[in-house]
C-alpha cells in the first residue's frame, strides 16, 4: 500500500470525465485535523477522504469537505476503494469510520476498478414540517410540485439527508437556491445534503444532491445519500427487499453518474460503482 500520497479518482464512473471527483490519502497515521482540513481545500473536489492501516484488513478513516469533517461519504469510499483495488488486487476492508464500521469490497479486472460498499443500518422518519417548508421556499419549489407517493423524509445511512421526490422531470431538472441560507439551515438541522429525487421507474431513480455545508453547490454522485435511500425504500415497503435499483446522478450537471444500490432484507444497503485515476 502506498501511503503518504495524495491520488484524485472519480467515483461511480468509469471515464474521468464523469462522476464525482474525489481525493485519496493513504498514510501510516493521520494528519493534524487543521492539516487534513488544508489539504481537502486544496483539493477543492466535494470530499477527500484519510485512511491509514488498522490492522487485519481494516482501516481507520476519516472524511474532509474543503468547510468541514463529515462523518461519511460514499464517493469517496469508492473511490479509496478503487486505489486499494489498483494497488493490491481484489480483497475486502473493514472501515473504521465515524459513524461505524464500513464494509468495503474492491475489485479490479481488465483494467477497470470498483468497489461496494455495506452502509450501518439506515433509518429514517418523517420531515419536519417548518423544515420542508423552509427549504421548498429557498429552492422555489411548492408542495403541489412534490411526489405524494414519496413524502418529504430525513434519512439516514452514516450521514443525515432531507429527502424531497419531484413529482416531475421537469420540475428536478431546475434547480436554483440562495446558498448561504441553505447552508445555515442544513447546519441548524444536522443534514449533509438536500437530496432531490424523481422515480423514473420501479428501478431506477434520478437524483440531485445539494452539499452547501461542505462548500459544494452540487453534488454529482452521492453514495451516503443513496444507501439512506434505499434504506427508506425498504422502510416504507418491507416487501420489496431484496431488490436492486440504479440512481442517475450528475446528468444535469454533465457529470454523469450511475450508482448501484442493491437493498437487502436487513442490515446495511450496499452502494457499489466503478471509480477511475483523474489527474487535476
Amino acid at each position: 500500500m502506498t501511503t503518504n500520497e495524495l491520488c484524485l479518482y472519480a467515483a461511480f464512473t468509469d471515464t474521468p470525465t464523469g462522476g464525482n471527483p474525489a481525493g485519496v490519502w493513504l498514510g501510516a497515521e493521520f494528519p493534524s485535523d487543521e492539516a487534513m482540513l488544508r489539504i481537502a481545500a486544496e483539493v477543492g473536489f466535494s470530499e477527500t477522504v484519510f485512511a491509514v492501516p488498522a490492522g487485519q484488513g481494516s482501516l481507520n478513516i476519516r472524511y474532509f469537505s474543503p468547510k468541514a469533517e463529515v462523518p461519511f461519504c460514499g464517493h469517496a469510499t469508492i473511490a479509496l476503494g478503487a486505489r486499494l483495488a489498483q494497488e493490491s488486487g481484489p480483497a475486502t476492508y473493514l472501515l473504521h469510520t465515524k459513524t461505524g464500521d464500513v464494509p468495503l469490497d474492491v475489485d479490479y479486472d481488465h483494467g477497470l476498478a470498483s468497489a461496494r460498499l455495506t452502509s450501518v443500518e439506515p433509518n429514517s422518519h418523517s420531515a419536519d414540517a417548518t423544515l420542508v417548508s423552509e427549504v421548498l421556499e429557498l429552492l422555489g419549489w411548492s408542495l403541489d410540485e412534490l411526489d405524494p407517493n414519496l413524502t418529504p423524509a430525513i434519512t439516514f445511512g452514516g450521514a443525515y439527508h432531507l429527502l424531497l421526490a419531484a413529482a416531475t422531470r421537469d420540475r428536478l431538472s431546475r434547480v436554483d437556491y440562495a446558498f448561504n441560507e441553505m447552508r445555515s439551515v442544513m447546519e441548524s438541522n444536522d443534514l449533509t445534503t438536500v437530496n432531490l429525487v424523481w422515480k423514473e421507474s420501479e428501478a431506477t431513480y434520478i437524483s440531485r444532491n445539494l452539499f452547501p455545508v461542505g462548500g459544494v453547490v452540487e453534488d454529482p454522485a452521492t453514495g451516503a445519500a443513496a444507501a439512506a435511500f434505499g434504506g427508506h425504500l425498504r422502510h416504507l415497503n418491507p416487501a420489496l427487499a431484496p431488490t436492486t435499483i440504479i440512481i442517475k446522478q450528475g446528468d444535469d450537471m454533465g457529470r454523469p453518474s450511475r450508482l448501484q444500490v442493491h437493498i437487502p432484507l436487513h442490515g446495511g444497503i450496499e452502494v457499489s460503482g466503478q471509480a477511475v485515476a483523474i489527474s487535476k
